[in-house]
């Protein structure tokens, strides 16, 4: 099992979801988060004082998947957020060692 963690723009989320769940994806955590990268922020004017924001909001997804969909995922993911600009996100894989259900206590692929 593999837990795959998106950073991507607001923007891109509503899109995201959908194709997930055409993908068979159903469940995901969601968070509305601040960051920063290559996008670097920008400067804005605020009651006539110039000030810098260098913590862009994003949007973090976390699924926890089999091993067998990661590329295809990824695929999906990468072909809905991606606008080719800077600051569209990172896409994170990492490994699960265990999951359980605490409702029926399942483990493994049952648990997702």
């Amino acid at each position: 099992m593999k837990k795959i963690t998106c950073i991507i723009r607001p923007s891109k989320l509503e899109a995201v979801k959908e194709r997930l769940g055409r993908e068979g994806i159903q469940g995901m955590t969601v968070t509305h988060v601040t960051g920063c990268g290559l996008q670097k922020g920008s400067t804005a004017i605020y009651r006539g004082n110039l000030y810098e924001v260098n913590l862009l909001p994003k949007v973090k997804l976390e699924l926890v998947v089999t091993a067998e969909k990661v590329d295809t995922l990824i695929d999906t993911i990468v072909a809905e957020a991606a606008t080719g600009e800077i600051g569209d996100g990172k896409i994170f894989i990492s490994p699960v060692d265990e999951v359980v259900r605490i409702r029926t206590g399942e483990r493994g692929k049952e648990a997702i």
